[in-house]
């Protein structure tokens, strides 16, 4: 069975903040602007490990944030 984000949209949360997290490709990517971590999807498998994350610059986390409709500069959600 693969992972399915949007089933898990309101359960799973990062690791580190409890942060929520969008799906954007192979990655779950938190929503805080203070950490920008993103961890891994690998073989179907969130891999919600904070040593396995990766932090993303200001701008790549901006330009996710809008892709998912969120604020780009507080990563909440757009109504």
């Amino acid at each position: 069975m693969a992972f399915d984000p949007q089933r898990l949209q309101g359960i799973i949360a990062c690791p580190k903040t409890k942060a929520r997290l969008v799906c954007d490709g192979d990655f779950l990517v938190s929503v805080d602007p203070a950490s920008r971590l993103k961890y891994p999807i690998r073989d179907g498998i969130p891999v919600m490990l904070v040593d396995e994350a990766e932090e993303v610059s200001p701008e790549e986390w901006a330009a996710i944030m809008q892709r998912h409709e969120r604020n780009p500069e507080t990563g909440e959600a757009v109504s």
